[in-house]
């Protein structure tokens, strides 16, 4: 069977109003007697009468009250046929007719072109606002003028004020410590003064996990990355495990001659530095306190981070030294020494392999680059500031960075260009504590003015990469979620 096309409209002369009628067929004929009206399916009047309406069994609505000229879907009588050329018009277009002739070529068409006046906005006559006026507003900005594409984006705004703020009574200023950590499973650690509590993020509950007594204190905090479990360090040099969903101690480990003030996890195996000047590391699959000791620092190791992979561990001190270590050798592998004050700040990065960036103290304040295959330093930045901790961001190349002397502030970087996203205010004293929530969104600082805050700093990722497993623990898998 043959397809049907579609009849053309007949426009009818005034003139033949009365000479013409269109039959079934769509084919005009000279008119027939009154008596064969019930074939005929529209007749045209003669002369329409003012006083009176002609009704059939077609509705053909008037189109002088409507306003498809404010759309260019017709030509108003006295505008030309064919109207200019919008960004919107054009976007439109190649969103609903991605093969349709481009527009150059349709205005050079002419008026008879079948696709001039299809989705044309005009602003020739006046017209209540109408959601077409909203998206072709925001579609302008989004393709600029003329046929450039490459416009500007708007940058991103970052609050300035703190969603939240905690009291958190106790919190040592003591640049050396690390006394906050927020767990994948959205559980926030503090140590204050001799006790550990868990603040949790989703339920705003507050748990005390425990209390070392009043001849110790809490000197770091360090959760495992499948989020269960805690590794505190003490200023007798011990190194705990604590169960959360208990609150029970697991492990206690010795082996530190003196405070253990920053602890790192890589699997299973725990690294934790000390004012000993040593890294011990411990594996808690097996009954001794540690089964290695690094020893390339010649003061306090105050940071200390792996790696994403869990190759390499940086480490800083307050000898100025930023070293690389792996786990087949017990010297480092690179020495940096181009901080001028103590490293305490150190981050990877998620998005470049090898990346590593670090923070000097007050006499330095710079963050500097690191590619850790060659040793070379890639950038440096003077911050103005002691650079207290570091962060750097899953969802986007950014990286967050807490000061204190002399200017107490938060600041986020564009990485590489290392161009200033943001800069927060609003601790009073040096921010000595950075973690950041799971989901890579929210920060919290803690600072020796005794609060946390917490700042909406970052964007959203699209899909979030799923916790990964630690391995196999020594002790009941049952209590691993």
């Amino acid at each position: 069977m043959a397809a049907t096309e579609a009849k053309p409209r007949l426009n009818v002369p005034a003139a033949m109003a009365g000479a013409l009628r269109l039959d079934p067929s769509g084919t005009a004929s000279p008119s027939r007697s009154a008596s064969s009206s019930s074939s005929r399916l529209l007749e045209i009047p003669k002369t329409p009468s003012p006083s009176k309406t002609t009704y059939s069994d077609r509705f053909i609505p008037c189109r002088s009250s409507s306003r498809l000229h404010n759309f260019a879907l017709i030509d108003p009588p006295s505008s030309p046929a064919a109207a200019p050329d919008t960004p919107y018009s054009r976007l439109l277009r190649a969103e609903l007719f991605p093969d349709s002739t481009p527009t150059s070529d349709a205005a050079a068409a002419g008026p008879d072109s079948p696709n001039t006046n299809l989705f044309r906005f005009k602003t020739d006559r006046p017209a209540p606002a109408s959601p077409f006026a909203a998206a072709a507003s925001h579609l302008d900005c989004v393709a600029g003028s003329g046929d450039s594409s490459a416009s500007k984006k708007l940058p991103r705004k970052v609050p300035k004020t703190p969603h939240k703020v905690l009291d958190a009574p106790s919190l040592q200023d003591d640049f050396y410590l690390n006394l906050v950590d927020w767990s994948s499973q959205n559980m926030l650690a503090v140590g204050l003064g001799t006790c550990v509590y868990l603040w949790s993020a989703s339920s705003s509950k507050v748990t005390k996990l425990c209390d070392l007594g009043p001849r110790d204190t809490v000197c770091a905090v360090h959760w495992t990355r499948e989020g269960s479990y805690l590794a505190v360090g003490t200023g007798h040099g011990d190194v705990q495990i604590w169960d959360s969903s208990r609150c029970k101690r697991i492990r206690n480990m010795g082996g530190h001659q003196a405070r253990a003030s920053v602890l790192a996890w890589n699997s299973t195996i725990l690294s934790s530095g000390s004012r000993d000047k040593s890294i011990l590391q411990h594996d808690i699959r097996v009954p001794n306190d540690y089964i290695s000791k690094f020893s390339g620092h010649r003061s306090e190791v105050c940071g200390l981070k792996w790696s994403h992979d869990d190759r390499e561990l940086a480490s800083g001190g307050n000898d100025n030294q930023l070293l690389v270590w792996n786990q087949r050798s017990q010297q480092p592998v690179l020495r940096l020494t181009e901080h001028t004050a103590a490293v305490k700040a150190i981050a990877w990065s998620p998005h470049q392999h090898g990346l590593v960036a670090s923070g000097g103290g007050t006499a330095d304040r710079c963050i500097k680059f690191w590619n850790t295959a060659n040793g070379n330093m890639l950038n440096s930045v003077d911050t103005g500031s002691q650079v207290c901790n570091l962060a750097w961001c899953k969802n986007v190349n950014e990286l967050v960075s807490t000061h204190g002397y002399s200017q107490n502030q938060i600041m986020v970087w564009k990485y590489p260009s290392m161009s200033k996203v943001a800069t927060l205010t609003g601790h009073t004293l040096r921010v000595l504590y950075l973690a950041m929530s799971p989901d890579g969104q929210t920060i919290v600082t803690g600072a020796g003015d005794e609060t946390l805050r917490f700042w909406n700093i970052f964007p959203s990722m699209k899909t979030q990469a799923p916790v990964r497993d630690p391995g196999l623990w020594s002790f009941s898998r049952s209590h691993i979620r």
